[in-house]
């Protein structure tokens, strides 16, 4: 009798504890970041993806061969706007942080400020005034207008990355939009590579076409072909990039309401801008996640900054551009929801190493076989689920640092907005590093702008800044990875400790 009664005892208790956890569950799910609200999120990562694949693959040709610019004065343009960049996301973060709530929110009014002059200026970006196309004029053009668009853009990308710690939810609903956020993103570039490599293989169609008709005229070994700058056509991408960045920041301004952070309180104060960086700076998971974050976005960006001209002038497959883009990007569009899920399986900080891993690789490979067209599409595959490394992971693993942050300076009020502003600075500085860095090569070794053919020093130069530099930039940034101290078990306690402190 005193056996039946034991197990009548220990059958209830398991139903108590079945109906507590299904109760939590649904709670949680309750509590959770609704579908909708995911996606119109994520769509609003496409603008700056869009626009920034856009000027990564085709401004320093349209500056160089369309424009007639000189290298030098290129690399000035592209090194000054990313620094002024860079320089501009920590103040922007720091403004955004001082801002107050309103009505729709305390992110929603930045977005809805920057949009439009953000569209002008990167139409803006791409026109040539008649009568500047050379000389001190077109410089001046160029680079006022792109710091201008710089600007702006931080003056909306800094409150949508900060919006992912306002999204309301835990950890894992974060990290889920974050991938939701990434996906879209993919799918952006997908679409911006097919506008913009389009451009890309019509000009290097029509730039072969007139490099023919000149050389049957006369040697072209050291003069410049003569050809009509396709200026109509990179106008007519950015128009259509205009109007999707209008429409999606739409989208994110009436689909995404915010939610105050878990930990917010009236009471906590509102330290300087210089004690915030200082705080930042000390913050030993943050540095060490930044400065592997910047290592491996400028081993990236060092490599896929110079594919177009690694193509067009090393491969010599200029003519299958775009197709080798949109394989790479098919890749890492596929690998975001494939990192999510290993991520979740073995944690985030093995699932870095694993991804980034796979770069090395491909790039190798491709440098000693470039003109391999099959094997050249193999390993755009494994580079692009390195992409997806890069896209995903460091930015999954900045909220898990605030949170941290947060724990230990419980006295500090809205410091989000300079996590992430900072974060995107070195992103940005590292983008600026290595475009800048990338043309002085090429200007030293004789890079000509619009020339039919260049010697082997430039076809040497564009296999290192694709292969080797970015190689040794990526063991390093690895290395940073490998002391970042949140693992998973850490990251499972911050969960439990912000559940208790709310």
């Amino acid at each position: 009798m005193s056996c039946l009664q034991t197990l009548t005892d220990h059958i209830q208790t398991l139903k108590n504890q079945l109906l507590k956890h299904t109760l939590c569950s649904l709670f949680t799910l309750k509590r959770g970041i609704p579908l909708a609200r995911k996606l119109c999120y994520a769509v609003g990562g496409v603008p700056y993806q869009i626009t920034n694949i856009a000027m990564g693959v085709s401004l320093q040709i349209f500056l160089l061969d369309v424009v007639q610019m000189e290298a030098f004065y290129v690399s000035v343009i592209l090194f000054v706007s990313r620094v002024w960049d860079a320089v501009t996301d920590p103040l922007v973060g720091y403004l955004v942080s001082r801002s107050n709530w309103t009505p729709v929110g305390k992110l929603s009014p930045w977005l809805a400020f920057s949009t439009p002059f953000g569209v002008l200026s990167y139409l803006l970006l791409w026109y040539v005034p008649q009568g500047s196309m050379s000389g001190p004029h077109s410089v001046l053009w160029f680079l006022t207008v792109s710091c201008l668009f710089e600007t702006l853009m931080s003056c909306y990308n800094v409150p949508y990355l900060s919006l992912n710690m306002f999204l309301g939810g835990d950890q894992r609903d974060r990290d889920s939009a974050t991938a939701y956020r990434m996906s879209v993103e993919m799918v952006a570039m997908l679409l911006a590579s097919v506008i913009q490599g389009q451009v890309v293989a019509v000009y290097n169609a029509e730039k072969q076409e007139a490099s023919d008709y000149s050389s049957r005229l006369h040697s072209c070994e050291d003069s410049l072909c003569v050809f009509y700058p396709q200026q109509k056509a990179f106008l007519t991408s950015a128009l259509v990039m205009g109007a999707l960045f209008f429409l999606c920041s739409l989208i994110i301004f009436l689909g995404v309401k915010e939610q105050r952070a878990p930990l917010c309180s009236t009471e906590k104060a509102r330290p300087s801008f210089l004690t915030s960086l200082k705080m930042l700076v000390c913050h030993v998971p943050y540095h060490r996640l930044v400065l592997g974050f910047v290592f491996s976005a400028l081993a990236f960006q060092m490599s896929l900054g110079n594919f177009a001209l690694f193509c067009s002038h090393a491969a010599g497959l200029g003519a299958q551009f775009q197709h080798l883009l949109l394989v790479l990007l098919v890749s890492a569009s596929i690998g975001v929801p494939l990192l999510q899920a290993i991520l979740l399986r073995i944690g985030k900080k093995a699932t870095v190493f694993i991804g980034l891993s796979l770069f090395i690789p491909a790039v190798i490979i491709v440098a000693c076989v470039p003109s391999n067209l099959p094997v050249f599409i193999i390993m755009c595959l494994l580079m692009g689920f390195s992409v997806a490394t890069i896209f995903l992971l460091p930015w999954s693993m900045l909220p898990d640092v605030v949170d941290d942050f947060a724990l230990r300076h419980p006295s500090c009020k809205d410091l989000e907005p300079l996590f992430f502003s900072c974060y995107a600075f070195c992103n940005k500085l590292a983008g600026g590093l290595s475009a800048g860095i990338s043309t002085m090569i090429l200007q030293f070794v004789g890079y000509k702008a619009g020339a039919c053919n260049h010697g082997d020093g430039v076809v040497t130069a564009l296999i290192v800044l694709f292969s080797p530099v970015p190689i040794a930039l990526l063991l390093i940034g690895m290395v940073f990875f490998r002391f970042y101290p949140i693992n998973e078990r850490q990251r499972l306690q911050l969960q439990e400790q912000i559940t208790t402190a709310q």
